[in-house]
């Protein structure tokens, strides 16, 4: 016995002939979001006005030296462009410094959740989903005990050198190796 997998369109619950006709859309932000980002699936040709019903925004986020968070705006790019009085704000944004994202804690992800910098101290080493950054490989192979520390305080699993996953993960081959570890 087969099956056959009938799809809708979460928009207008349109029945899906192809798949290609499909189209998956990523939800970042909206005022009903509670829990992130989501996905729907809708019809390409229900789409067909997204982009020309689509503003340009700018998102920046304000550094008051009195508070201990950024303030994030959202405003619309010609709004934004016109606080420029000195130059034309492409020029200004042309000649600007890099931000440093490390730099600037409480920076607010999709669906406006703090974003934790797990290249600091403070959240090195703490199991997370993603991609483990050279910086946050490097913090921990400097400060492992100490991590270790803050880890088995927080009652978080520590970083075990005997743990072939862990070692990989941050590049502890020679830690370990030093340390009598023999992995396979």
């Amino acid at each position: 016995m087969g099956q056959k997998i009938i799809r809708f369109s979460d928009l207008t619950g349109e029945h899906v002939e192809s798949d290609r006709d499909l189209v998956r859309v990523v939800v970042l932000q909206h005022p009903d979001l509670t829990e992130g980002p989501v996905e729907i699936d809708a019809l390409a040709g229900e789409l067909g006005e997204v982009r020309e019903l689509a503003l340009d925004l700018v998102t920046i986020e304000l550094h008051h030296p009195d508070r201990e968070r950024p303030q994030t705006v959202v405003m619309e790019a010609g709004a934004f462009d016109r606080l420029a009085s000195a130059a034309p704000m492409a020029e200004v944004l042309r000649g600007a410094r890099p931000a440093e994202r490390a730099a600037m804690p409480g920076t607010v992800g999709p669906g406006g959740r703090e974003r934790v910098d797990y290249a600091s101290l403070e959240h090195a080493g703490r199991p997370h989903k993603g991609r483990t950054t050279e910086a946050e490989k490097q913090v921990v192979q400097r400060h492992l005990d100490e991590i270790n520390e803050r880890l088995a305080s927080e009652g978080v699993r520590t970083i075990d050198l005997e743990n072939v996953e862990h070692v990989t993960r941050y590049g502890l081959d020679a830690l370990a190796r030093e340390t009598g570890v023999m992995l396979p």
